[in-house]
């Protein structure tokens, strides 16, 4: 089984408003710490030789911004979606786990393994946030779109290059707790997609691994966005919605899954290292580093 670290700092997904991140008010300071963060990550996680590490390349350019057919730097994402698809069927893994970047850089390799493996994969998104945007809709960020564009729904240039559909009954939601708009609980139910509540997984994860059983997958793709985390615990990404998961219900519920079936994909995302950005950006304005 090859296994491979994709390193995928893509921020062109998120389209933060003023205020978001108060300790980080710079809009672009904000956006470019996925880039930061994915590199963080990559230290962070525990050294392995038998993992091939691979580098998806993102354009670091912070301007305008345009919003095209309702999506928010489109043209960046339909090029580094294509990238990274590309350096998937080169690798051709059987495993990826994916540091970003923001919550969209679980597409392109969940739709790759989900080709792979003819279908017989279920996905579990643990975040606080369910992504099942459309185009056009309040907020052209991207990341909000990811689910919906796995299920090949969306922008058509962009859920075209995807090699697969992942229909919306092999997705389980775990830890919603902010739909944003009603619009979005009404799709979730609409689509009949569950959700399983912190409430449920506080004592174990037996609602989770009975949900798989239930589907016959072989091959599970697991979505960690860091929102689902507890802030009052811990403050590592740019949403600060209160009432999460600890970090070791977090670590028991991927090891509980990992023991009973085969992960064949680990996304870590929306990362925001909000004291390092700030620390960085101090560095920065030191002289003595950039004198010759």
């Amino acid at each position: 089984m090859k296994t491979i670290r994709m390193i995928f700092p893509q921020w062109q997904g998120s389209r933060m408003q003023p205020g978001a991140i108060p300790d980080v008010p710079d809009l672009k300071d904000a956006s470019l710490g996925y880039i930061l963060a994915a590199k963080l990550l990559q230290i962070l996680i525990p050294e392995n030789s038998n993992q091939k590490t691979v580098q998806i390349p993102v354009d670091t350019t912070y301007g305008q911004r345009p919003i095209i057919y309702g999506i928010s730097d489109r043209s960046t994402i339909v090029k580094q979606t294509k990238i990274a698809l590309d350096t998937l069927s080169i690798e051709n893994p059987d495993r990826i786990i994916t540091l970003g970047g923001e919550s969209s850089v679980s597409v392109t390799p969940f739709t790759y393994l989900a080709k792979k493996y003819s279908g017989d994969v279920a996905v579990l998104w643990i975040s606080a946030l369910p992504n099942l945007s459309l185009p056009g809709e309040a907020d052209p960020g991207y990341h909000n779109m990811a689910v919906t564009a796995m299920m090949g729904k969306g922008d058509e240039e962009i859920v075209s290059q995807l090699p697969y559909q992942i229909p919306p009954e092999r997705i389980l939601f775990v830890g919603l707790r902010d739909w944003e708009r009603a619009e979005i609980r009404n799709r979730q139910k609409e689509l009949g997609m569950q959700n399983i509540s912190n409430e449920d997984i506080l004592q174990n994860s037996d609602k989770i691994l009975e949900w798989i059983r239930a589907t016959g997958a072989k091959h599970i793709l697991i979505h960690f966005n860091l929102c689902i985390l507890d802030p009052a615990e811990i403050l590592v990404s740019a949403c600060n919605i209160k009432q999460g998961l600890k970090m070791e219900t977090i670590t028991r519920i991927i090891n509980d899954v990992s023991n009973a079936n085969d992960v064949a994909a680990l996304t870590i995302a929306e990362a925001m290292p909000r004291t390092s950005i700030r620390l960085q950006k101090m560095l920065d304005g030191i002289q003595i580093f950039k004198d010759a």
